[in-house]
């Protein structure tokens, strides 16, 4: 049985809430990612959430928004929803169709290790395919 620090993402791009939205997408450019963790305001916060492109082009371009005006707060998903590592891939990918998200927070002493992504999951299930 597969778990989820199998297929997790490792390789985290944080970003502070306050930054700009082109902060953002430049970070996310740099990076050639689709996603950004944002950081929590201290050790014992929860984690701030998570902003994609999916979340800047409902903001954006969709809405209007200025990306020199929105901060990261105001339009990442939020709060998100995270699992720990040692958690089984069929109970992550249930609670992402349950609550229609392509992304969970993975967290180990409420620290964050990665993030499971839904084609990860599907990739992991398709090897199992012949």
């Amino acid at each position: 049985m597969k778990l989820v620090k199998d297929v997790m993402v490792t390789d985290i791009i944080r970003i502070s809430p306050f930054a700009t939205i082109r902060e953002a997408l430049s970070l996310m450019k740099r990076h050639n990612v689709k996603s950004l963790v944002v950081e929590r305001q201290n050790e014992h916060d929860a984690w701030g959430g998570l902003i994609t492109y999916t979340n800047i082009l409902k903001s954006v371009i969709s809405e209007d928004g200025d990306i020199d005006l929105l901060n990261v707060y105001d339009v990442c998903a939020k709060p998100v929803i995270s699992v720990g590592e040692n958690l089984a891939l069929k109970y992550a990918a249930r609670l992402m169709t349950e609550y229609r998200v392509k992304r969970l927070l993975v967290l180990c002493d409420n620290d964050i290790s990665g993030f499971v992504v839904m084609d990860d999951i599907m990739q992991a299930l398709l090897e199992t395919v012949d």
